[in-house]
């Protein structure tokens, strides 16, 4: 392990200890990305995008808590904490006024869940892609020569 410096205590006399994935923390209202299982930007918040999927992630992880940017007026959170009301969610207004983040709303835990697709764009498209798929599925009733033709066109 690495020594200290007189530097080292200085910087940590002044600015405070340093946190591992300081950045992550800034970018997602003080959770680290492991812990988040859902995230709203500013501007999906005041256009009230993602309230439908929202209240679906809610359902699905109810031990989570609800971060709110404090930086959004709070008239645009007056759904989303309806939302987090009604299911017994504690949410918390995170300010911080030096640091900018296009985040608007995350849906954490107090511990690791790593889950992959956060966002909402990211959650939408894998369900449109299967409704597609659901819509247009490939005729089995065509024959092995046809099958044939469409592998080598």
């Amino acid at each position: 392990m690495d020594k200290k410096n007189v530097d080292d205590y200085l910087q940590e006399g002044m600015y405070g200890t340093r946190l591992p994935k300081d950045s992550e923390r800034k970018m997602y209202l003080g959770a680290l990305r492991e812990r988040v299982a859902f995230a709203l930007t500013v501007g999906e918040v005041m256009a009230d995008k993602g309230i439908d999927e929202l209240e679906r992630q809610l359902k699905q992880h109810k031990k989570a808590k609800l971060l709110l940017n404090g930086n959004v007026s709070h008239r645009f959170f007056k759904e989303e904490k309806a939302l987090a009301d009604r299911f017994s969610i504690p949410h918390t207004t995170v300010s911080n006024q030096e640091n900018d983040t296009e985040i608007g709303l995350v849906l954490a835990y107090s511990y690791a869940v790593d889950i992959e697709h956060i966002y909402l764009d990211d959650i939408d498209q894998p369900t449109k892609q299967q409704e597609e798929e659901e819509t247009n599925p490939e005729d089995d009733s065509k024959g092995l020569v046809a099958k044939l033709k469409n592998l080598f066109q």
